[in-house]
């Protein structure tokens, strides 16, 4: 049985896992096919696009909202008060190279109506009426409720009360959907990880300055081992906390297997020496 290993030593995000996947040999048009069944398509576009990330050549899979005139770099985040938005310009300084072209899939919808917000209910019924395989289902809507109930309860409202900010709430659907359709694709039924990494310092939040973790990140992260870093800046996002808390069945230090597939998904952040990339690793266990 094939195992695929989250290493984490940069944290873990929505869009590094895609990246990590499609980097890994997953088909991101067999994604962008199986992602419109979800019937909310005319709402982004996707990119996906090879770039290196302090000397390692990874991918950045992007989701680009078509609610904004100008489209800004992905934010993924589940709800509506963690929005990361001073790391936008880290894009600029210059550690980054970017070669190969962009893949960029527009749709002709122009005019339509967004939903300001989603609750909880309404992406459990938008992802319960699609015609995913089951397994598919399955695995996003237990990383949408861990979502959820991580929110209902910082929150103090129930589960069905949970709604989503439009911007968390399309990149969320799409990652997190995108990652159980590309789970699924690659037969992937065992996971593992590396204790999380999730930097230091302080963020900006809609409710004031937090420490990093933010308040979502942390309770999601209830019985997950985390790992101490000096990097300043919040590696781990509420999204991938909540991928890798739902499906890893162990954290562990990388185990005995051969190695069969390596994949690197590229975060939003530079470091001066840190290369901020998910490492996905996929082997067949020793016995």
């Amino acid at each position: 049985m094939t195992t695929l290993y989250f290493d984490c030593f940069s944290g873990i995000s929505g869009d590094m896992v895609i990246g990590a996947l499609l980097d890994l040999g997953a088909d991101p048009v067999y994604l962008e096919q199986e992602l419109k069944k979800l019937q909310i398509e005319e709402e982004y576009q996707l990119r996906w696009n090879k770039i290196v990330k302090n000397g390692i050549t990874s991918t950045k899979f992007d989701v680009l909202l078509n609610t904004h005139e100008h489209h800004s770099h992905h934010h993924d985040h589940g709800h509506d008060h963690e929005h990361d938005h001073h790391h936008e310009h880290d894009h600029h300084h210059g550690h980054d190279h970017h070669h190969e072209h962009d893949h960029i899939h527009t749709h002709s919808h122009d005019h339509h109506h967004h939903h300001s917000h989603r609750s909880y209910k309404d992406i459990v019924k938008m992802i319960e009426e699609a015609e995913f395989h089951d397994e598919v289902k399955d695995i996003a809507l237990r990383i949408f409720k861990k979502i959820g109930e991580a929110e209902g309860h910082i929150h103090g409202m129930p589960l069905d009360k949970v709604h989503f900010h439009e911007v968390g709430a399309v990149d969320s659907i799409v990652d997190i959907v995108g990652t159980a359709i590309l789970l699924h694709q690659l037969n992937i039924k065992d996971i593992k990880s590396s204790p999380v990494a999730v930097g230091s310092g302080k963020i900006h939040i809609d409710h004031g300055i937090y420490p990093v973790p933010a308040p979502a990140t942390l309770e999601i992260l209830k019985g997950v081992p985390v790992q101490h870093s000096d990097i300043k800046g919040e590696l781990a996002t509420p999204t991938g906390a909540a991928i890798v808390a739902v499906l890893a069945n162990e954290f562990c230090t990388l185990p005995s297997m051969r190695v069969t597939g390596v994949g690197y998904g590229a975060g939003t952040k530079t470091f001066k020496k840190h290369p901020n990339v998910l490492r996905v690793i996929t082997g067949e266990e020793s016995l």
